[in-house]
């Protein structure tokens, strides 16, 4: 969703926290194993396991994010792209129908 100010959620220009001071809880269940793993990599940068846990899962969140809203591609697909935004082809009777349907209807809604 775009606040206000047209800035996604998922932007890595916004900080790693909300302004604000409200929070909300997350509990989860994980094996033992994967808590020493955890703790030892947040001791390693000097963090509590509550900062690291958030903060990576956080990092982890937008990177999906951004995966599913971001196109790409080849670059053959660029280049047909560009070559056909700068040099589109002639409108086929499929587009030109639109046309005259779309102007018909903002003509008559102007009336």
């Amino acid at each position: 969703m775009i606040d206000l100010y047209g800035i996604l959620p998922h932007n890595c220009g916004m900080p790693n926290r909300p302004l604000t001071s409200s929070t909300a809880r997350l509990e989860a269940r994980l094996p033992a194993d994967v808590m020493v793993v955890l703790k030892r990599a947040a001791e390693i940068e000097g963090r509590s396991l509550t900062d690291f846990v958030v903060s990576a899962a956080h990092a982890a969140a937008r990177r999906t994010i951004e995966a599913a809203d971001v196109v790409r591609l080849s670059v053959e697909d660029s280049r047909r792209f560009a070559e056909t935004i700068l040099n589109p082809p002639e409108p086929n009777a499929a587009l030109q129908r639109a046309f005259y349907h779309h102007r018909a209807l903002i003509r008559d809604s102007e009336l």
